[in-house]
């Protein structure tokens, strides 16, 4: 019997195949999803003046120290100050300047006094006002220059996922082009003369192809482009006409045809310039993958829905990211407690597609009675998948568990 590579040994033999891509500048525009490659640094310093935190008014603390209700501090307003005005009014001892959140404190101000904290507030500020709480101390409610960010500081290190937020953080920096990495290309493949397209009502001995929706979605959603979707039979020819077709992909993803059964059209073709293994691991068993003469890395996944998901979580999706120079290329591992029990397949990891309750702690098979690698059902109601050790014959209620997070 042929031995079982770990995952970790078919993972390992995996991302050392992977070499970084090209990297370029862009537009922030133009860089959502993309993987920094360089990084970003701050044009300035952030906020780039001192500011208000609060609407009210900028006061000298020596002025307002210790008022309250009792004793209010009376001080006259001198001058308006909204968001975006350059003005910077003196303010003598006795006076202060009505200002918005964001404007520049004037120079000779060191606190701010909210408006709910004087008689009036905004109802009653352009000639006297009365505080009626000091201050806690001077500086209060003042957001100093560089107290975010300073001119040349890292804003953001290479590795790093240009999501909404740090895209935000860029644009604050002052910066409007940032380098990344090329998004990987990738052709998904599915193989099998049973399979139909989407909305086709299948005849007998047929059946829809759902691998090719669900692996492009997956890839999109790790930030890679989809070159390809092609579908090709049992006849190994196939398997070379999409790969001639497919010359631009960096990464190929054929899912069926890859076990030891007489259709297994991706190892009757690729037998001799691609690894086929087996990975002891359920769902998933069966793998393969390599890197043909042009640099391309194939992957060959197993033909049913749930070891499609796994396989590409395992493997694919961590290449994909490593390809793109990502820190980060593996999901969230949570340590949840199961709600109910379950059996395992014996020697090899299991990956459960699973529900969870993050409030109570806890996971449980997505569907009931488990979840076997053909039911794309428990695809659909799986927010995680549960990660239970090879050594472990039964989840008993209880037990703590990795829990992989998905989307």
């Amino acid at each position: 019997m042929t031995e079982l590579l770990t995952v970790e040994e078919h993972r390992a033999r995996v991302l050392a195949a992977v070499s970084l891509l090209p990297a370029d500048s862009v537009s922030l525009a133009d860089a959502a999803g993309r993987t920094l490659a360089g990084p970003v640094l701050a044009a300035h310093d952030l906020p780039g003046f001192d500011n208000s935190s609060m609407d009210g008014f900028a006061v000298r603390f020596a002025d307002v120290e210790g008022a309250d209700a009792g004793t209010p501090a009376t001080l006259r307003v001198v001058a308006d100050l909204p968001a975006g005005t350059a003005d910077d009014p003196a303010l003598a001892p006795g006076e202060a300047a009505r200002i918005m959140t964001g404007a520049a404190v004037p120079a000779d101000a060191d606190a701010i006094v909210p408006f709910e904290d004087t008689a009036g507030g905004l109802a009653d500020s352009l000639d006297t006002v009365r505080v009626l709480r000091a201050p806690a101390q001077a500086g209060a409610f003042i957001r100093r220059r560089g107290g975010d960010t300073l001119t040349g500081a890292t804003v953001l290190s290479p590795g790093e996922r240009l999501g909404p937020f740090a895209l935000a953080a860029a644009a604050a920096a002052g910066v409007d082009a940032v380098v990344v990495h090329r998004r990987p290309r990738v052709a998904v493949v599915s193989t099998g003369s049973e399979l139909v397209a989407p909305g086709t009502t299948p005849s007998r001995g047929q059946t829809p192809d759902s691998n090719a929706t669900l692996l492009a979605a997956l890839v999109n959603a790790a930030d890679a482009d989809i070159e390809l979707v092609d579908r090709v039979g049992d006849d190994p020819a196939g398997i070379d006409s999409v790969l001639a077709r497919a010359t631009r992909a960096d990464v190929v993803i054929f899912t069926g045809g890859v076990s030891a059964g007489a259709y297994e059209p991706v190892r009757l073709a690729l037998s001799d310039r691609i690894a086929f293994e087996k990975v002891a691991m359920q769902p998933g068993k069966p793998q393969a993958f390599g890197v043909v003469d042009d640099g391309r890395l194939v992957f060959g996944l197993p033909g049913n829905p749930v070891s499609v998901a796994v396989s590409f979580e395992v493997f694919v999706r961590p290449a994909l990211l490593a390809l793109q120079g990502r820190t980060v290329i593996d999901r969230r591992i949570a340590r949840l407690t199961a709600s109910e029990s379950w059996t395992t397949p014996p020697g090899r990891r299991q990956y459960l597609p699973a529900a969870v309750d993050l409030v109570e702690g806890t996971v449980r098979p997505a569907t009931a009675g488990g979840s076997g690698s053909h039911l794309a059902a428990s695809l659909a109601r799986a927010e995680a998948f549960a990660v239970v050790p090879a050594e472990v014959s039964t989840v008993s209620v209880g037990d703590a568990l990795d829990v992989m997070l998905i989307p």
